[in-house]
């Protein structure tokens, strides 16, 4: 237990960061000094690896999300390497995706949604998105299913939930793996459920940005309890013991096994069965996330609050600009605020914004197969369909923060720089 006098002298220290009016980041850390004496009774207990501060954190994960197993690791980037190292092992059988089977997914996406895919040696489809809603076009999607179809991996863009029902019975009918990557979803629902708890395997990220941080780290919730072995497994480097971290002999039968090629007796502990990582989150991240889950319900309200006060205030630019629409029967926690172009050109309307304090982000990739590194790679992949609105959102689409620490005054900010440029 850490000395009284050092944790109110960490409160004495603390000072609220408050931003000012006319500077609006697209995101941010929202802590105070409950995240900072967690960190510091974790430093000194010495342990600092996978301990009792990331046991802590995975169970308040489940019991938010009602999941039956939530694997925290370093990154959400991470969360998706273990989620696609995981569909691909051959203890999966013929389910398994293999070198050359297809994953459905859109180009307009960030580059780790797909990456980890794409190294064990899948194929990526790409169907085009929506505008307003950019998630995928469904129908696109139930187009391009093929025999060599295993998965369709998507992520709930900007925290706007997909078309969970539809795409899920498509999953159901053609016997794919679905993937959610809820990385900047966490809190979102769809038809009253929480977004992350549709897939076979969901994964989240705790970087500073998003909903609640850790730093650095990431998450995969699962409610299958062979995908939740496996994806430990690979997480821990591939090993087939299942000990966590310091303990020893959990199975009671440490010098019994016999396993490949191996001498019986073999080290349990050092079998494997998988080909893994060491991707552990430690528990000074965990002691921070801790002090963060308590504070989640309220950091989705006022995203909430500040998109929907945001959204009636650029209103009236509506003829100029795309505003962002949640799929029907969702109700996001949104991670940001999209605004696609219609006529004019992004940059000017992006400089002007960035240079009076309002940052801007543009939607990730733009278009995932024009980046530099899907050309120079040469990765295969294709897409049945013109990709007509990606190039718009490559073009056109930026976003701007809706993140707790911005109030109102920060959103009337936006708008009064907003209706400055227009009017100009």
């Amino acid at each position: 237990m850490t000395d009284p006098k050092i944790i109110e002298l960490v409160k004495s220290m603390y000072k609220e960061n408050v931003l000012p009016y006319n500077k609006v980041p697209c995101s941010g850390k929202c802590y105070d000094e409950k995240e900072i004496i967690n960190l510091i009774e974790a430093s000194f207990e010495g342990w600092w690896t996978e301990d009792k501060w990331v046991t802590l954190f995975e169970k308040k994960l489940e019991e938010f999300t009602n999941m039956r197993d939530v694997i925290t690791v370093n990154s959400g980037s991470s969360a998706n390497l273990v989620c696609a190292f995981t569909l691909a092992s051959p203890q999966l059988g013929e389910k398994r995706i293999k070198k050359g089977d297809e994953i459905i997914s859109v180009a307009a996406c960030f580059p780790t949604t797909i990456n980890p895919f794409v190294l064990i040696g899948a194929v990526p489809v790409f169907v085009d998105v929506e505008l307003g809603t950019y998630n995928a076009n469904v129908e696109q999607i139930e187009r391009a299913i093929t025999q060599k179809t295993k998965a369709i991996v998507l992520a709930h863009t900007l925290g706007n939930p997909f078309d969970l029902k539809r795409i899920s019975q498509l999953c159901e009918k053609h016997n794919l793996w679905l993937v959610e990557d809820n990385c900047d979803a966490l809190g979102s629902a769809y038809e009253g459920r929480l977004t992350g708890t549709f897939g076979d395997i969901a994964t989240c990220s705790f970087y500073p940005a998003h909903h609640i941080t850790t730093a650095e780290g990431g998450a995969l919730f699962i409610n299958d309890a062979k995908l939740s072995r496996l994806a430990r497994s690979i997480r821990d480097w591939g090993r087939d013991c299942w000990c966590s971290t310091g303990r020893d002999n959990t199975c009671g039968k440490r010098f019994e096994w016999e396993l490949g090629q191996l001498p019986k007796g073999y080290d349990h502990k050092y079998i494997y069965s998988e080909l893994g990582f060491n991707l552990k989150m430690t528990d000074l991240q965990a002691a921070i996330g801790c002090a963060q889950m308590d504070k989640l319900e309220g950091f989705i309200l006022q995203r909430k609050k500040n998109f929907n006060y945001l959204g009636k205030k650029l209103e009236s630019f509506k003829n100029k600009l795309i505003l962002p629409e949640p799929t029907k029967g969702a109700d996001p926690s949104w991670f940001g605020f999209p605004l696609t172009v219609k006529d004019g050109n992004r940059i000017q309307l992006i400089n002007y914004l960035n240079e009076r304090g309002i940052a801007t982000r543009l939607l990730f990739g733009g278009n995932i197969v024009k980046q530099p590194y899907f050309i120079d790679y040469k990765i295969p992949h294709r897409y049945p369909n013109e990709l007509v609105n990606t190039d718009i959102v490559m073009n056109n689409t930026f976003w701007i923060g809706v993140f707790p620490m911005l109030d109102e005054k920060h959103l009337d900010y936006v708008y009064e720089k907003m209706r400055e440029y227009y009017e100009a």
